[in-house]
């Protein structure tokens, strides 16, 4: 149909170039917040942070940093879904790609599936916030009027 607002053409390097992008946005903006806060907290800077799942923990206060960390990073990545998605229906697929192929290199780094709760609890937790805010803001975006011309019109 033409004049559809997008076509329904499977387009995979748009698809895949979202998916990258998205996928950096993660990981940039999650380092990011984490330098930002160790710095402030005079923490040390491991790799261990971001992928070893016993430091997403509840019990201890470098644990809860790291909550808070992941939590920004999630509002984040809302951002990064609104701006390189745009698509409220697509929130959803793109919020769990980001924590599927988060969860693969987790995987790959400890050589074990995530046995902690808390890690699940977590990434759940913020594939939630992350699908919710990045699915308000694109709803915004989709619901401003279109403008139909660009000449005033006076004879109304």
């Amino acid at each position: 149909m033409v004049g559809m607002f997008r076509s329904h053409v499977w387009d995979p390097v748009l698809l895949v170039s979202q998916i990258i992008a998205m996928q950096c946005t993660f990981y940039v903006f999650y380092g990011f917040w984490l330098v930002f806060v160790d710095l402030i907290l005079d923490n040390p800077k491991i790799l261990d942070q971001v992928f070893k799942y016993e430091c997403l923990e509840f019990g201890s206060s470098k644990g809860r940093t790291i909550v808070a960390v992941y939590v920004l990073n999630s509002l984040t990545c809302a951002l990064g879904l609104w701006v390189a998605v745009g698509r409220a229906k697509q929130c959803t697929d793109f919020a769990f790609t980001v924590h599927l192929f988060h969860l693969i290199v987790c995987w790959i780094y400890n050589r074990q599936f995530p046995h902690t709760v808390s890690w699940w609890l977590v990434n759940i937790v913020c594939i939630a916030m992350m699908t919710v805010l990045g699915e308000f803001l694109c709803m915004r975006s989709e619901m401003k009027a279109i403008p139909l011309s660009t000449v005033a019109r006076s004879d109304l």
